[in-house]
């Protein structure tokens, strides 16, 4: 069972809701502006309904895969890797020839879904830090410091290691924006 969930966690994270929202704007995501399929390029382009309705998506897929592993009543362990899976799933969809969005809105699902106490802290990084520098690439980045600060707390941070894994991937993809706000000064 636990294999068969982290296969239906990867190919979940292949519905890229931005992908879908562009078509019924009759626009091609992958072809405007960053050419991400995530929420904030769908905004960017579309506007604040798009935005909504591909972070809505986007992170109900992450919710979505730990209420199925709790629902399967499958280890911890293993719904850590699917909520992994499905962020890859996301970020490296197969049928989009690897290229989709940058994680985070799935992360958010995730994160919220596993223990919104921890994800609390995510949050408080992410304001804290965006309350100084003005930037939101800034602030993902500090939420992720409090993020993982605050699983190292729990001393459960071999169990998250998946999670891990999946936040090294977004940063990777994030390399472009994060450069340019350091650069910025934002």
């Amino acid at each position: 069972m636990t294999w068969l969930y982290w296969i239906i966690s990867y190919f979940i994270g292949n519905f890229l809701t931005a992908f879908f929202v562009g078509k019924v704007y009759g626009v091609n995501l992958q072809q405007e502006r960053s050419k991400n399929l995530g929420a904030r390029n769908a905004g960017s382009v579309l506007g604040k309904a798009a935005f909504m309705w591909t972070f809505l998506g986007d992170s109900l897929k992450g919710v979505l895969i730990v209420l199925l592993g709790n629902f399967w009543n499958l280890e911890q362990s293993a719904i850590v890797v699917g909520g992994c899976l499905v962020i890859i799933g996301h970020m490296y969809p197969m049928w989009l020839k690897f290229h989709g969005g940058k994680g985070v809105a799935t992360f958010i699902g995730v994160g919220l879904a596993l223990s919104p106490t921890l994800f609390t802290m995510m949050i408080v990084g992410t304001a804290l830090v965006f309350s100084i520098t003005r930037s939101l690439t800034l602030g993902m980045l500090g939420g992720f410091v409090f993020y993982i600060g605050a699983i190292g707390l729990t001393g459960h941070l071999s169990l998250y290691i998946p999670l891990l894994v999946a936040i090294i991937c977004m940063l990777i993809k994030h390399t472009s924006n994060i450069k340019e706000s350091l650069r910025r000064g934002k």
